[in-house]
């Protein structure tokens, strides 16, 4: 599955083809619009069950860290099969239901659909900013991508820490933090597509929906703690 054929351009470094790249963003694209499905099953399921009400702090963190990246790792060594995209999809619809707890508490703000509808719009409006440009800029983003990786793991340790103080103020500046991180990571697996970097869709798919996933829930949390009326 998805192995494109590959040419040789100069000093022997293999090149892929316009039409190889715009394959790869269509099928990333068409699978990340699918993958959205059962990211709403999910969440539906799990605010109507309220089986995720429980799963706060510490808990809560290890369930979704352990969850989520038990999928990644499957993800990848299933990318080139029939496997990939089916579970792509369960992986979307374990997020989905890890998101219904959040999800939960701000629709119980008056304002709450207002918010959520705000957080989407927000998070759909970064993703066609940093589409646009994606195709624009020229410089090569991979070395970015290490620093934001760095990123990604200091948020994690300040969540945990978080965890045990529970200031509202420290969580608003890490959601602060995750909207530019995972904003600039964005930009930079987008640019891999369009540079010819990433050549298999199920992997550039997930990249992207994380990016998307966060960006989200931060802007939730955000919009949650700054603009809930009780």
């Amino acid at each position: 599955m998805n192995q494109p054929t590959q040419s040789w351009g100069r000093f022997g470094a293999p090149t892929v083809s316009a039409e190889q790249r715009n394959r790869v963003l269509r099928n990333t694209y068409w699978l990340l619009a699918l993958s959205m499905l059962p990211t709403v099953l999910g969440a539906w399921v799990g605010m109507a069950t309220g089986i995720t009400a429980s799963l706060g702090g510490v808990t809560g963190l290890v369930v979704f860290l352990a969850g989520a990246f038990g999928f990644m790792y499957a993800i990848h060594k299933t990318k080139d099969s029939a496997l990939g995209v089916p579970l792509l999809l369960a992986f979307t619809f374990f997020m989905g239901l890890m998101l219904s707890r959040l999800l939960a508490m701000v629709l119980g703000f008056q304002n709450g659909t207002s918010l959520v509808m705000t957080a989407f719009a927000g998070t759909a409006g970064v993703f066609v900013v940093m589409s646009s440009l994606s195709t624009v800029i020229k410089r090569d983003l991979e070395g970015l991508g290490k620093w934001l990786f760095m990123g990604v793991l200091v948020l994690i340790a300040g969540m945990v820490i978080n965890i045990f103080v529970g200031s509202p103020i420290w969580m608003a500046v890490l959601s602060t933090m995750a909207i530019g991180i995972f904003s600039a990571l964005l930009l930079v697996d987008l640019k891999r597509i369009v540079d010819g970097g990433e050549t298999n869709y199920i992997m550039a798919t997930m990249g992207i929906y994380l990016s998307l996933f966060n960006i989200f829930q931060s802007l939730l949390i955000l919009l949650g703690l700054m603009g809930g009326e009780e």
